[in-house]
């Protein structure tokens, strides 16, 4: 029977050493970035005083809900006891770090100084849903990395199932609290609805799949590894289930929102009369984002071809970053309802549609993110036994 190895790639290669020095470009251009901003100010950016979490905040929200997400090929195996999974962990726990860090890397400039991230880590205000995600993004870090040691040595492997499960209600927590902290904001119409966590931990699924799939089809085509179909359609189906849930979700969520008369005018803004929003929604998240990848997924002509998989899974991160975009810029654009019942204007832009263009910067910063997460899943595949040898068909069903 053949046996399941790991092993690192080469990082001899002429293209590894390409890739590494272009994801590493862009991710110093996007430190820079961010060094541009915090010494000439949030003014430079399209961020205002309507629209204080603009497309940094985005990227951040995409790469941690992501993380998240990722982990959960490693949770199946480990936790549901599906072992044909098995061999897809180790690199599950590393994308998951690494999605982490970067979107954390991104967060940071919110601070208005790096600096303050002390402060932020070493006093918490309790009633604060920030404070607590302090510490379920710092736990995280600590307990997949004690995961990622019982799947990698041997003597720990018996106490994986154990820590697994730990890992898995901690990212639950971890997205419920990102999920949180707009439903806790109960001054703005778009957010005020304990329907954002459920909706968030789904996404997660769907959106850390997708950099999974892309992430190990890359990994396995660039090192010159097989790749069984068996593998390859376990993680396609499971990504068309995703991405079905997705969209239930966001139906329950603007049907319980059109259900409430309160958020009659928000729901009318995202969804018939807002703008750019109302066409993310419906051409970008749902369609391109939701129908297009389970079309591909599912129909005969393209549920076979990998290429069609990945076109699925990039369309699915489109998707998840027009989703988040909607949650957290159309939420703040939309105006505060000051006075339920009433108009309401002044000098102040009370009672109006708020305005807000990303700017160069903000971007460059975003990008700058998925740089890093990239930049460290590539040195930690060419350092560390992360990916199996091979994940032929014969080897991933004989796997214990």
């Amino acid at each position: 029977m053949d046996t399941l190895r790991y092993g690192a790639i080469d990082a001899r290669s002429p293209k590894y050493w390409a890739l590494l020095i272009g994801l590493g470009l862009i991710a110093m251009i996007g430190v820079l970035s961010a060094h541009h901003m915090e010494v000439e100010g949030h003014v430079i950016s399209g961020m205002n005083n309507q629209i204080v979490w603009g497309m940094p905040h985005v990227f951040a929200v995409f790469l941690i809900v992501a993380a998240s997400g990722a982990l959960n090929v490693a949770s199946i195996a480990s936790v549901f006891g599906k072992t044909e999974y098995k061999p897809l962990g180790r690199l599950s726990a590393l994308l998951a770090i690494a999605l982490l860090a970067g979107g954390l890397a991104v967060l940071v400039l919110d601070l208005g100084r790096p600096d303050r991230l002390i402060v932020a880590m070493t006093t918490y205000n309790f009633k604060s849903i920030f404070a607590w995600n302090i510490l379920l993004y710092t736990g995280f870090f600590g307990i997949v990395g004690v995961y990622m040691w019982c799947m990698m040595d041997y003597g720990m492997q018996k106490y994986s199932k154990q820590v697994g499960l730990f890992a898995f209600i901690w990212r639950l927590i971890l997205t419920t609290g990102t999920g949180s902290i707009f439903g806790f904001l109960v001054a703005r119409s778009a957010y005020d609805t304990a329907m954002l966590a459920p909706m968030f931990i789904m996404m997660s699924f769907a959106i850390g799949l997708a950099f999974y799939i892309i992430v190990m089809l890359a990994s396995y085509r660039w090192s010159e590894r097989p790749v069984g179909d068996l593998i390859v359609n376990r993680l396609r189906h499971l990504l068309g289930i995703f991405i079905a849930a997705v969209m239930y979700f966001v139906a329950v969520y603007h049907v319980t929102n059109l259900y409430a008369t309160e958020h009659h005018a928000v729901e009318k803004f995202l969804l018939v009369d807002g703008g750019i929003f109302t066409q993310l929604f419906w051409y970008v998240q749902i369609l391109l984002g939701g129908i297009v990848p389970l079309a591909l997924i599912y129909a005969p002509q393209t549920r076979d071809c990998r290429r069609a998989l990945l076109a699925a899974c990039a369309l699915v991160l489109l998707g998840g970053m027009a989703h988040i975009y909607i949650v957290i810029v159309g939420g703040q654009a939309f105006p505060l309802e000051m006075f339920p019942g009433m108009e309401v204007s002044s000098s102040f832009f009370d009672g109006e549609v708020n305005a807000y263009t990303p700017s160069l910067w903000e971007m460059l910063l975003g990008f700058g993110g998925i740089a890093i997460t990239l930049l460290l899943v590539t040195v930690g595949v060419a350092i560390l036994d992360f990916l199996p040898e091979s994940l032929a068909d014969n080897i991933v069903s004989h796997k214990k």
